[in-house]
Parts: C-alpha cells; structure tokens; sequence
C-alpha cells in the first residue's frame, strides 16, 4: 500500500502544482482587471454587433459535432500522459499498445476527415 502511494506522488504534486497555478492565475485577473463598467461594456453583444436573435435558440447540429469530436481527439491525451510516465516500467508490450492506440485514432481521424466532418461549408 505505501509503495503505490508513493508511485502517485509526482501526480499528486502535478495535480497540487496545476491547481494552485490555476488559482494565481485567476486571482492575478481579479487583482490587475479594470472595474469601470459602463452601459457599453455590460450590454451584450454578438461578434461586435447587437444580438441577431434569442440566445435561446436551436444551433446548427456542426457546433456539437466539432465539439464531440475535439472531446474525442483531445481525450487521448489523458492517456498519453501516464503511459508517457510508465513507459520505461511496462516494456514492449506497452509501447505497442499504445501504438495500435493511436493507430486506431489516426485512422477514425483520416476517416472523419474523407466524410467532410472538418468541412465548416
């Protein structure tokens, strides 16, 4: 049980480490921002100009396309992070795993990219 406390230590410092620089940085915008807010900067805007339509309206199905997609391409970096730190621990075996990985994301990417999904026409 100590042992594998001690094999998560580094991520516990990484996860201290983004989390307090997270908070700096969030505070450091609250300490440095300007507060002189005027009928100009609290009215809402659209891309610069006066709101179009309601905000509640439907949004074409490719905003939620790209969206799952990029959740879906992004995610193989929480995977990538830990085999990064394992890897000279779990061999061959291991290193192809992962391979065969990204393998298979780099062919679902080449294939949504041949279906026009990328395509914003």
């Amino acid at each position: 049980m100590a042992q594998s406390a001690v094999e998560y230590f580094s991520v516990f410092i990484y996860f201290l480490f983004s989390c307090g620089l997270a908070l700096l940085i969030l505070g450091l915008s609250f300490v440095f921002s300007p507060r002189k807010p005027d009928p100009e900067k609290i009215s809402a805007y659209e891309c610069g100009f006066d709101p179009f339509d309601d905000a509640r309206s439907r949004f074409d199905i490719r905003f939620y396309l790209v969206a799952i997609l990029f959740i879906i391409f992004d995610l193989e970096v929480t995977f990538l992070f830990p085999w990064a730190m394992v890897l000279t621990n779990i061999g061959f075996f291991g290193f192809w795993s992962m391979v065969v990985f990204l393998i298979i994301l780099t062919i679902g990417f080449l294939y949504e990219w041949q279906k026009g999904a990328l395509n914003w026409s």
